[in-house]
C-alpha cells in the first residue's frame, strides 16, 4: 500500500482540477495583547502586522496548487479592493482566474480573523449571501462548458454564501457526467439535496448528523449515518471526525473507518478544504476510494498541525506515509 500511494502523489502534477463555489479573502489582523480598554471591558490589540490568504473554495484552489495540481477557480466576487487583494492572492499560487465573475450586487465575501499572541479573539465578516443572478449563472456554465473537456475532476467546494444554486449544481452534474468527469462535493446541509448523484461527499461529522437528520456521531450512529447520506444522495461518503479519524462509505457496500493521523491539533481552518483537494488529485490520478480517503487523512492531520489556511506540500505527505 505504501509504495502504491507514493505513486498515486507522484501523478499528482499538474492535473487539472475544477473548483467551483464560494470564494473569499481571509485577513488576518496579528498583534499583541497586554491590556484592557479603559473604553469597554475589552482586549486592546496592538497591531504588529495584516496579512491575507484566498478563503473558503479558493482555499480548496490553493491546496490543489501546493500538491501539484493545476486549479481552474470558478466562483463570483464583488467590485472592491478585497477583490483586488484576493485575485492576486490567487494569482501568487498560480490558480487560474479566468471564471471568477464579478458581481455588482455583492460585496466579494472577506473573514478579519483577529489573532493576539497567537491565538483567534475575534472574527469579522463581509458577505452577502443571496443567490446570484440568473445572468452569473449562464456566465459561469458558459466558461464550466467551454473547459470542462480539459478537467480531470471537479470539485464543488459550496460554502452557502450564493455561488451554488440547485439550477447550477444540476446541470454541472449533468455537464459532469456527460463528460465522464468525477465530481466531489465539500457540501452544506441547507444544499443537501443539491448533490444527487456526484461520484463524492465530504461532509464533517456535524454537517452529516445535520444532512442525514440523525443526531450523534458516536461510532455506532455514523455508520447509520453514512449509509442513509449514501442511500439518498446516491453517492459515496467520506465522512471526516475529527480526532476519531475519517469513515468511508462506498456504494459498492463496503466501509472503512480511518484513525486520525494529527499529532498535534493547532487549527482547524482550512481542514475540509485540504480533504477534498487531496481526494480530488488522488481520484484524478487513479487512485480508488479508499486509497484517497488515505491519503486526505494523512494531508489533514498535517494541516490541522499548521495556523490557518496554511497548505499541505507533496513532500510533507510522503515522509507521513
Amino acid at each position: 500500500m505504501k509504495n502504491k500511494l507514493l505513486k498515486i502523489l507522484d501523478n499528482f502534477k499538474e492535473k487539472k482540477i475544477l473548483v467551483i463555489g464560494d470564494i473569499m479573502l481571509d485577513k488576518y489582523i496579528w498583534g499583541d495583547v497586554s491590556r484592557i480598554s479603559p473604553e469597554a471591558p475589552v482586549q486592546v490589540v496592538n497591531v504588529l502586522k495584516e496579512t491575507f490568504e484566498a478563503g473558503g473554495a479558493a482555499n480548496v484552489a490553493n491546496n490543489i496548487a501546493a500538491l501539484g495540481g493545476f486549479p481552474y477557480m470558478v466562483g463570483i466576487s464583488g467590485n472592491d479592493e478585497a477583490r483586488n487583494i484576493l485575485m492576486e492572492e490567487m494569482r501568487k499560487k498560480c490558480i487560474n482566474t479566468e471564471g471568477i465573475i464579478q458581481d455588482k450586487d455583492k460585496p466579494t465575501t472577506q473573514k478579519v480573523r483577529i489573532l493576539g499572541k497567537g491565538q483567534q479573539l475575534l472574527r469579522v465578516d463581509y458577505e452577502n449571501k443571496e443567490h446570484i443572478h440568473k445572468d452569473i449563472e449562464a456566465s459561469i456554465i458558459k466558461f464550466i462548458e467551454k473547459n470542462i473537456k480539459e478537467i480531470d475532476v471537479v470539485v464543488i467546494s459550496d460554502y452557502a454564501k450564493g455561488v451554488i444554486t440547485k439550477e447550477l449544481s444540476r446541470k454541472l452534474i449533468d455537464l459532469a457526467r456527460q463528460n465522464k468527469k468525477l465530481i466531489i462535493v465539500d457540501p452544506k446541509p441547507k444544499h443537501r439535496d443539491f448533490y444527487l448523484n456526484v461520484d463524492l461527499i465530504t461532509p464533517n461529522n456535524a454537517e452529516a448528523s445535520e444532512m442525514s437528520g440523525i443526531e450523534d456521531g458516536s461510532d455506532e450512529t455514523v455508520i447509520e449515518i453514512g449509509n442513509k447520506l449514501l442511500k439518498n444522495l446516491n453517492t459515496n461518503v467520506l465522512i471526516t471526525r475529527g480526532e476519531k479519524g475519517m469513515s468511508l462509505f462506498e456504494k459498492n457496500g463496503n466501509t472503512t473507518h480511518i484513525p486520525a493521523n494529527a499529532k498535534e491539533v493547532y487549527s482547524l481552518i482550512g481542514a475540509g478544504d485540504t480533504v477534498v483537494a487531496t481526494a480530488a488529485l488522488a481520484m484524478a490520478s487513479g487512485a480508488d476510494l479508499k486509497e484517497s480517503a488515505l491519503l486526505a487523512n494523512i494531508a489533514a492531520g498535517i494541516k490541522v498541525g499548521k495556523i490557518g489556511t496554511a497548505s499541505v506540500s507533496i513532500e510533507e505527505i510522503k515522509k507521513e506515509i
